[in-house]
């Protein structure tokens, strides 16, 4: 799924214009992303939570000539799937494992 099928996904499921829909997604990805480069963590209960991890600058080597390579810091965000969320991606797996054994 990628931007375009979540609007219109999002249209259908609400009975909104596409033009509608696509300002609803795009605040809603543009409040996250605003909230994230403040510092701010993001939690959706149910689904899951993000952050920002901050890794410092190291030396590191280039694999093909094996010269030093300074490899700048760097901020980089992460996910963390909640709860209620793995237990239906794995309840779902589960079932489907299940009717594959049984063919």
């Amino acid at each position: 799924m990628n931007k375009s099928d979540l609007v219109k996904a999002f249209a259908e499921n609400h009975n909104l214009h596409m033009d509608e829909a696509t300002v609803i997604v795009d605040t809603f990805f543009a409040t996250i992303q605003k909230a994230l480069l403040k510092g701010s963590r993001v939690e959706i209960r149910g689904f899951g939570s993000f952050k920002v991890k901050e890794y410092e600058g190291y030396k590191g080597r280039n694999p093909k000539t094996g010269s030093l390579v300074n490899v700048p810091a760097k901020r980089l965000p992460r996910f963390k799937p909640g709860k209620m969320f793995l237990e239906i991606l794995n309840k779902q797996q589960k079932t489907s494992n299940d009717k594959a054994r049984v063919r």
